[in-house]
Order: C-alpha cells, then structure tokens, then sequence
C-alpha cells in the first residue's frame, strides 16, 4: 500500500473543501501534502482525519494546510431544524456557546431564537482557541 493510498481520505478530503495550491508528493518515505483551505474548522477536520489514520505523532506524513480565512473559525448554513445551541454544540461542543455564534452574527441575526434555513452564519473560534 502507498502512502497515497494510505491517506487518500485526507486528500480526498482536502478536494472535497476546495483546498487550493495543493500538492502530494510521496518520497524518502514520507507523504507531503499541502494546500490552503478556508477556514481553521476545515484545517482542524483534516488534521484529525490524519491522526485518525496515522495516529497521534505520524511519522511518515508531513502536512502543511494553510487557512485563507482566519476572521472566524467556520461557516454554516442554517438548515431546517437547526438552532443556534445545535449549530453551537457541533462546531464548539457546548450548546451555551450559542451566545457567542449570535454575537458574532448580529449583522444578520436580530434574535438568537430566529433563525432562518438558508442564513449563512460565521462560527466564531473556540474559547482559547486562535489561528493557526
């Protein structure tokens, strides 16, 4: 098995959230990857996807995913059914959190009970979490 096969959910991936400037190269061993994807949630997502597969400290991949966007930490469209606490809980694992995604939609949100299928809301980081 190659490492491309190996990882080829990471890649796939990385085609499936429109990651630009990628590259794989596989040598000396090792699988290099890159490319630069929208947002850190994104980043994060493949970066689990890699330690899922080689574990924690891979030794024989070298990654290097740049974000575009680092003025918040991911997108979301709002589907039917969905409310901030929901959307809150999935991306920030804390359904409180949801005080934070209205904050930082207050352009487009007037109540954190309304929400609309179709808004497009900006999830901003983590509690201590920053860019990377």
């Amino acid at each position: 098995m190659t490492l491309q096969e190996k990882y080829r959910s990471v890649l796939n991936m990385g085609e499936d959230l429109n990651a630009r400037n990628g590259y794989v190269e596989e040598a000396d061993g090792k699988l290099r990857m890159g490319g630069t994807v929208e947002t850190q949630r994104q980043k994060d997502l493949m970066w689990d996807e890699i330690k899922r597969i080689g574990g924690e400290n891979p030794r024989d991949i070298e990654a290097d995913i740049k974000v575009s966007n680092t003025s918040y930490y991911a997108k979301h469209t709002v589907k039917k059914g969905d409310s901030l606490s929901k959307i809150a809980k999935v991306y920030l694992g804390d359904v409180m959190a949801y005080k934070q995604i209205y904050q930082a939609n207050t352009d487009v949100l007037d109540d954190p009970n309304k929400i609309y299928p179709g808004q497009e809301l900006k999830i901003p980081f983590p509690e201590g979490r920053t860019p990377s």
